[in-house]
């Protein structure tokens, strides 16, 4: 029945009709551990009940009256993220991508009301910003953007976890006005930089006059073990997206801001007709209540840092594999060869998860995982692992 969807997906043979925690129901009732999360974004699992609760009972309220109103709800979500962030004002849209390209949008305002005609945007190899025409230029993959050119101007592009790329952009620019990174970054292959790599681009950026633009869609909300993953670091942002685990499943999204990049966008320069609306933010509202009462950012620091101690002393100093890094429950196992076949045994196994930048397995289980969930992931990767590489498949 796949015949009128459009190919963007390889999709893999299985449909789910159930779920439940870190679980979830195919067709046939045969259960799967879900490591992946829908890609990071049901942290608080499948058919969560204080979500499902704040859905009926909001659906059965008020769905959608557009922004020409007021919507209590959302003017409630923006205070408690900004409370939690540390940001001033929030602009609500649909999805990571919305929520960048709000950013980059805001950046180019800020950089014409200084009188930069051409505003310019610092982006990373390697990074992953989403897939509209401006965020799939900031995206650091040429794959993704082949085929879609003429992309977008207005980006310079240097390596990632690099200060000194950074300070010869500042050296040799006039027009740069923001800097726009992923704290780790997912889709690139969950690459951790040095601890000193943020609070120095935070330093530049004061320095420069630039604002420091954070994409925290997958590394948000907990993810790696602080609500921002930034915060690790004590770094505060000018800006920063977020989105996936948000609603928990509701497509929502925002892009926070402070300074003076909280004033630069007025009425018409920027909009979203779905953005925000009651169904949405009574959505983010739940999760926001379930993870502060349950301390699920601090559970994922807790818990991720067994499973990454674990999983580095099961496969680190085997020939074959390269590093097992993360932090929070964002964990990635990289190899000498490409592995995307473990998707696929790893299924057949009855666990989710999937591989990124090729050699990358990549880990993002719910943040409600427990403890005997978390052994046997850990146990199953580790036997995923250890049989290909026996195999030597793949290998490059």
């Amino acid at each position: 029945m796949t015949e009128h969807l459009m190919e963007t997906y390889a999709r893999l043979p299985v449909a789910f009709v159930r779920g439940e925690g870190a679980w979830l129901w195919d067709e046939q009732g045969r259960r799967y551990l879900d490591a992946l999360a829908g890609i990071g974004v049901c942290a608080l699992g499948h058919a969560h009940p204080r979500v499902t609760e704040a859905l009926c009972r909001q659906a059965a309220t008020l769905v959608h009256t557009s922004n020409l109103y007021r919507i209590p709800l959302q003017e409630e979500l923006a205070a408690r993220l900004c409370r939690l962030t540390g940001m001033e004002r929030a602009f609500f849209c649909n999805s990571g991508a919305e929520a960048n390209e709000a950013a980059i949008k805001l950046a180019r305002r800020l950089g014409n009301t200084r009188g930069v005609e051409q505003p310019a945007v610092v982006v990373a190899q390697g990074a992953f910003h989403g897939r509209t025409l401006a965020t799939l230029t900031a995206t650091g993959n040429r794959r993704v953007q082949a085929g879609f050119e003429p992309l977008v101007p207005g980006f310079v592009r240097v390596p990632y976890n690099d200060l000194e790329a950074l300070e010869a952009v500042a050296r040799n620019r006039q027009d740069v006005v923001a800097v726009l990174l992923e704290p780790v970054q997912g889709e690139g292959g969950v690459v951790v930089p040095d601890e000193d790599y943020l609070p120095g681009v935070r330093a530049l950026c004061d320095r420069q006059g630039w604002l420091l633009m954070l994409d925290e869609v997958q590394t948000g909300m907990g993810r790696t073990g602080s609500w921002l993953a930034c915060q690790r670091q004590g770094v505060l942002p000018d800006v920063v997206t977020l989105a996936k685990a948000l609603g928990n499943g509701f497509p929502i999204g925002a892009c926070l801001a402070r300074g003076a990049a909280a004033e630069v966008l007025g009425p018409g320069s920027h909009a979203s007709t779905f953005g925000g609306n009651p169904l949405a933010c009574a959505a983010a509202l739940a999760v926001l209540e379930v993870m502060e009462a349950e301390a699920l950012a601090e559970h994922a620091a807790r818990l991720g840092g067994r499973l990454l101690a674990g999983l580095q002393e099961a496969l680190l100093g085997r020939p074959g594999v390269l590093a097992v890094r993360g932090c929070g429950l964002m964990l990635g196992i990289e190899l000498d060869r490409p592995c995307g076949e473990l998707v696929m045994r790893a299924l057949e196994r009855g666990v989710l998860l999937n591989v990124t930048a090729e050699r990358v397995l990549r880990l993002l289980p719910p943040l409600i995982l427990t403890e005997e969930e978390a052994a046997r992931l850990q146990e199953a990767v580790r036997e995923l692992v250890e049989e290909a590489l026996a195999a030597g498949e793949g290998r490059a």
